[in-house]
């Protein structure tokens, strides 16, 4: 099969068109992938910048739609046949390990969900049947965007109404934070960026003010605008500063931020401490504290009462063979959501 397989970091994903599957065991699925999508975490992986790789040469990906080809032994949560929404976080079943492939001798590794490949071994734990009512292209955004943006808005801050809340950073988590948020009727709801395109989609998408954070002093305008500070901050922006400007924006007495950032590996960040002394909080966020066998179908439910328009997310199609393509225009700023069409033809609304 075909693969998209990282031998070094710091340069691009080598295609193969022979890579062979192991057999499997206990806990793993089998899956045709038909869409992936592509998140930063696999492009600081590439890059390099998340720390000592000891897994070289392996796979990479996790979010994807698929259909299950063959399961292990003790699997019971998927058939044949299904259509599955892959993702990082973990969910209920089984936690097997990743599959160990080969190409040409060499030992390729893979975790428990890997999707830049034709077929993929995961572990039934990473695995959730697709709900209907929604199409596969869009479904790759319930692996990660979505569980993690709407996530740390449904399950963590649960923000009260009327209130003022600005989202740093919008790639597909920010923007998921961002129509999710709209769900609490706030009275303010800021969108920051440095990008004038993804300004122009957030106020598309119900955000009250668009501020680009290349203005000087744009925190300022933040805190007059909001006559002292938001009550909440959502951070997806993807650097230090990018968090502490967030943690910033707060108001005193009582402010939130709460991040889904993982800047490079090292990086550290600085608060000010009597800022806590004065009300402030922040917290981070850990795959929006989802679980995916139960909130995944309450995004699609959301997503079918035409709540959660999570279909304007997605900005560029590729294909496998131009996937490092895909991650230097997300390098580069110039997409939202990338969907890396892998077996297309698998998808009944495709052609």
């Amino acid at each position: 099969m075909k693969a998209a397989v990282l031998f070094k970091t710091g340069e691009p994903l080598t295609l193969v068109d022979n890579l062979v599957a192991p057999e499997l065991v206990s806990g793993q699925v089998k899956v045709d992938i038909i869409y992936t999508g592509l998140c930063h975490s696999q492009l600081m992986e590439v890059k390099g910048l998340r720390g000592e790789d000891k897994y070289l040469p392996h796979l990479l990906g996790h979010e994807a739609v698929a259909k299950v080809k063959e399961i292990g032994p003790q699997v019971t949560k998927v058939q044949v046949g299904d259509i599955v929404v892959l993702g990082w976080i973990k969910g209920e079943g089984l936690d097997a390990p990743g599959g160990i492939y080969s190409y040409q001798g060499t030992k390729i590794n893979a975790g428990g969900v890997t999707t830049f490949s034709q077929e993929s071994i995961v572990s039934e734990n990473r695995v959730v049947k697709l709900p209907a009512g929604i199409p596969y292209k869009l479904a790759i955004l319930l692996g990660c965007a979505l569980p993690t943006g709407a996530g740390l808005v449904l399950n963590q801050l649960k923000p009260q109404h009327n209130a003022k809340i600005a989202v740093f950073g919008l790639g597909g988590i920010g923007l998921s934070a961002l129509i999710t948020a709209r769900l609490f009727k706030p009275n303010m709801l800021i969108a920051v960026d440095i990008e004038p395109k993804k300004l122009e989609l957030a106020g598309a998408l119900g955000a009250t003010h668009c501020i680009n954070a290349q203005d000087e002093n744009y925190l300022e305008q933040i805190v007059e605008l909001t006559q002292g500070g938001c009550d909440y901050t959502i951070e997806a922006g993807g650097t230090c500063s990018s968090i502490e400007d967030a943690f910033t924006a707060v108001k005193e007495q009582g402010g939130e931020c709460i991040f889904a950032s993982h800047p490079e590996e090292g990086a550290t960040i600085q608060l000010e401490p009597h800022a806590f002394h004065r009300g402030k909080q922040i917290m981070g966020s850990w795959g929006g504290s989802s679980h995916p066998d139960t909130d995944i179908p309450k995004l699609v439910e959301l997503y079918n009462e035409h709540k959660l328009p999570f279909e304007k997310l997605l900005s560029d199609s590729y294909s496998l063979d131009e996937i490092n393509q895909a991650l230097q225009d997300l390098d580069e700023r110039k997409i939202t959501r990338a969907l890396i069409a892998v077996n297309p033809q698998l998808d009944p609304d495709n052609g």
